[in-house]
């Protein structure tokens, strides 16, 4: 079973919601349904439904027929938000020990293959005080595509929807996260990282136990390193 391809209401859903995270939204300021669309060169029909989700994630709020304000998401909402990420993450994992394609774990290993080779230049860099950006940038969303390679493992398409509506922060925030504490303090979830070889060892057993196990406990890592950063 493969995922659906995303509507224009959810490329709106999505892009919305990421300009809010991302703070090119702001909270309060005022968003009309004509707007939206104008700014993101579709029809409005994909923007109000694409709001109406919006308000019921509790990211907008209604203040007129055809206009919505920016509400201000209180700590405690984005506690809840990674806590539901978490939970995603672990059953994920879950469902693609049972599903996963030998040739789709096959694949993961030779993602974490190339994101070995970018961890070794990093640190050979790091040593010679050489600048390592770039680097770092490429082993993020190298790592980034292992992770969106596991929910495919899953086969399941409305587990897959989940876990991108649901995900707190938007993948630039993630990155800019990642890559700027790597430089200040030259780490980079390395405590984490050897946990990605685990889980595809997991996945080989078909140990959904084990799997659900690790990708909780990398997931809950890696978002509180974000959450207490941002």
């Amino acid at each position: 079973m493969t995922a659906t391809a995303p509507t224009l209401a959810d490329q709106a859903y999505l892009d919305v919601r990421d300009a809010i995270r991302l703070g090119q939204l702001a909270p309060g300021e005022k968003v009309t349904e004509r707007g939206m669309a104008e700014r993101l060169r579709i029809s409005p029909t994909p923007v109000r439904e694409a709001l109406r989700r919006l308000e019921l994630d509790g990211l907008i709020e209604r203040i007129g027929p055809r206009t919505v304000r920016v509400a201000s998401i209180r700590s405690a909402a984005v506690d809840d938000l990674v806590e539901v990420e978490i939970g995603l993450r672990g059953l994920v994992a879950r469902f693609a020990a049972r599903h996963a394609t030998t040739e789709q774990i096959d694949a993961l290993d030779a993602i974490l293959d190339r994101a070995d080779d970018l961890l070794f230049l990093v640190k050979e860099r790091q040593d010679k005080r050489v600048p390592v950006e770039r680097y770092l940038t490429d082993l993020f969303d190298t790592i980034q595509e292992f992770n969106d390679a596991v929910i495919a493992c899953a086969h399941n398409p409305v587990l897959a929807r989940m876990v991108e509506q649901s995900r707190v922060f938007s993948v630039p925030q993630r990155r800019q996260v990642v890559v700027l504490t790597a430089m200040n303090t030259g780490t980079w979830g390395m405590d984490r990282y050897s946990s990605h070889r685990a889980l595809v060892r997991a996945l080989r057993a078909r140990d959904s136990a084990e799997a659900e196990r690790i990708a909780l406990a990398d997931a809950q890592g890696g978002l509180a390193a974000i959450r207490e950063a941002l």
